[in-house]
């Protein structure tokens, strides 16, 4: 039976980050608003980025100035805002030559379509002392430097002796993004009670005023909104389609990545990422990331975001560029752990080679038309590090047509454990002296715990406390308490929300089927399951991570299978 619709300010389409960023946004300014998801929270293209908050060096050469310098200003309020998740990221650009790059850079500012090649260490210089001028608004990391031959083969032995020098300077990257996407929907249900998120919400369509969604466990719910936002990525026309206004907005690229059990990589790398040229011109990465190496990404014209997956040829082209860069380390395909991969729902364009396209944001309006009573925004294009920005300037948009205005900022304001965050190793020692006079946790699990989820990690440890803190035997130092207070407090629907995205076990491959059989007793027992769910979602989760990720379950004995893929040449 179809219920009576829910009346809200605002119903948004999508809850990766920019839904998300807007939802908490909106929140935070007293409106009633309802954000759905086909599927978990934060789990489409927001699960697949190089998890990297970034200022976008590469925009330079685009001229794209507006874009570098929110970018940089929104990296620095996210190591601010969010301390627990966003850390700072030496960076290391190995330099080829002297003075090559230059005119197919000017070429590339002036609008040429083709991408440019060979970037010398004159254009690299530039680039890295206009990136420091664009970062200086709320700085809170050095600036940058050039290192001579010799010292860059000193600091990392297995660099290629071709190159002629190197450049250094920080960025940043996001530990858990999925995690950070749920803490901003938390924190817009904290600041507005009566707004809802729901994850596995099926979109029917549309009847007039009326929006209708199919729910997992409650059946159809209905909204009639004011306003309804598009945030659904690569999904973004199907959307527009399903509620009667058809689109062509979206034009996505694929990107894709590798994660390596390579500890003598990790070693070399000693906490910097290398940001490097490949073969082809084409920009990659490499950097640790929660004790693997993690490898991107491809830039490829891609248009199914339901099937899209790391492929041979691009494995075969991270391992060559990754030979090429590191002579000194041997890769393999045996050391791959987890393999993703996402279409970035970049703006409509033809004829650009798919790393020109621009990464900036755009909200386009459909007006009311027909039956259709309230307008529709559409989301288009952005970037993990400008969703705060982005937020903001859709929201004001909202705000405006509804006649409202903004009471609350969201520039300084903290994301989810970020708030009341140790600013110091002095602040850090009371936090956790605290918390083991309440909890009686141990130290070192205090502060495992503080890293992992920050000061949300008092509630979690106040529920170890309760129980036995019983560790999963192949997972290192995740619990089954842990997993149970995960289960009970963070909208688990799925096994696999669980150790893809509320935890980086599957990511960092440190997951064997016997913990994962344990993690399933463990969520069937806080969500209810019966035997044959139990057995279902045991049988659906292995089957996404061994097929979609290229996921080899963990054998008993994590370590030698971890020596087994050192990588020595």
């Amino acid at each position: 039976m179809t219920e009576t619709p829910r009346d809200v300010d605002v119903l948004i389409v999508g809850a990766g980050i920019n839904g998300a960023g807007l939802f908490r946004d909106l929140c935070e300014q007293g409106l009633k608003v309802a954000i759905v998801d086909k599927a978990d929270f934060g789990s489409g293209t927001s699960a697949a980025p190089s998890r990297l908050i970034h200022g976008g060096i590469k925009y330079l050469e685009t001229g794209e100035l507006s874009l570098v310098a929110q970018s940089t200003l929104e990296r620095n309020l996210l190591l601010r805002n969010a301390p627990h998740a966003v850390r700072p990221l030496p960076t290391v650009i190995p330099i080829f030559s002297w003075l090559t790059g230059i005119g197919a850079a000017l070429r590339t500012l002036f609008g040429s379509t083709t991408a440019p090649r060979s970037r010398g260490a004159l254009l690299i210089k530039i680039g890295l002392a206009m990136y420091d001028f664009y970062g200086a608004r709320h700085r809170v990391m050095p600036r940058h430097m050039l290192w001579s031959k010799a010292r860059a083969l000193t600091e990392i032995p297995p660099l290629t002796p071709r190159i002629v020098a190197a450049g250094t300077y920080y960025d940043a990257t996001v530990r858990h993004p999925e995690r950070l996407v749920l803490e901003l929907l938390q924190d817009g249900i904290r600041a507005s009670p009566q707004s809802e998120a729901f994850n596995y919400a099926r979109l029917l369509g549309s009847d007039g005023g009326v929006v209708r969604l199919a729910l997992p466990e409650s059946g159809e719910r209905c909204f009639r909104p004011r306003i309804v936002v598009n945030a659904a990525g690569p999904w973004i026309d199907r959307v527009n389609a399903a509620l009667g206004a058809p689109s062509r907005l979206v034009g996505g690229t694929k990107g894709s990545h590798i994660l390596l059990d390579h500890p003598d990589l990790l070693r070399a790398l000693n906490g910097r990422m290398i940001y490097f040229e490949a073969n082809d011109g084409r920009i990659c990465l490499v950097f640790d990331y929660l004790g693997r190496a993690l490898v991107g990404s491809t830039d490829i014209r891609a248009a199914d975001p339901e099937t899209v997956r790391c492929e041979d040829d691009e494995i075969d082209y991270f391992l060559a560029s990754l030979r090429a860069l590191l002579p000194g380390l041997s890769f393999g395909r045996e050391q791959i752990v987890y393999a993703y991969s996402g279409i970035r729902p970049l703006p409509t364009s033809d004829g650009t080679a798919p790393g020109l396209i621009s990464r900036d944001h755009s909200a386009p309006v459909m007006e009311t038309e027909g039956g259709r009573s309230w307008p529709i925004v559409s989301l288009v294009g952005g970037k993990w590090t400008t969703f705060r920005g982005f937020a903001e300037e859709v929201a004001d948009l909202l705000l405006a047509r509804l006649g409202r205005s903004r009471r609350v900022s969201t520039r300084n304001l903290a994301i989810g454990g970020g708030r009341d965050f140790p600013a110091d190793a002095a602040a850090r020692v009371r936090w956790i002296s605290a918390v083991m006079a309440e909890t009686g946790a141990a130290p070192a699990r205090a502060g495992a715990l503080l890293d992992r989820y920050g000061t949300t990690a008092r509630a979690i440890l106040a529920h170890e406390a309760g129980r036995q803190a019983e560790p999963l035997e192949d997972a290192f130092d995740y619990t089954l308490a842990e997993i149970d207070w995960l289960a009970r407090n963070e909208r688990v629907v799925h096994l696999a929300d669980i150790v893809m995205r509320r935890t980086a076990l599957a990511i960092t491959g440190r997951l064997s089927r016997r913990d994962l059989e344990r993690i399933a007793d463990t969520a069937a027992a806080a969500l209810a399951w019966n035997a044959g769910r139990r057995e279902k979602e045991l049988e659906a989760t292995s089957k996404e991570l061994t097929e979609r990720h290229r996921f080899c379950f963990e054998p008993s004995e994590p370590v030698a299978r971890r020596d087994r893929r050192s990588g020595r040449a």
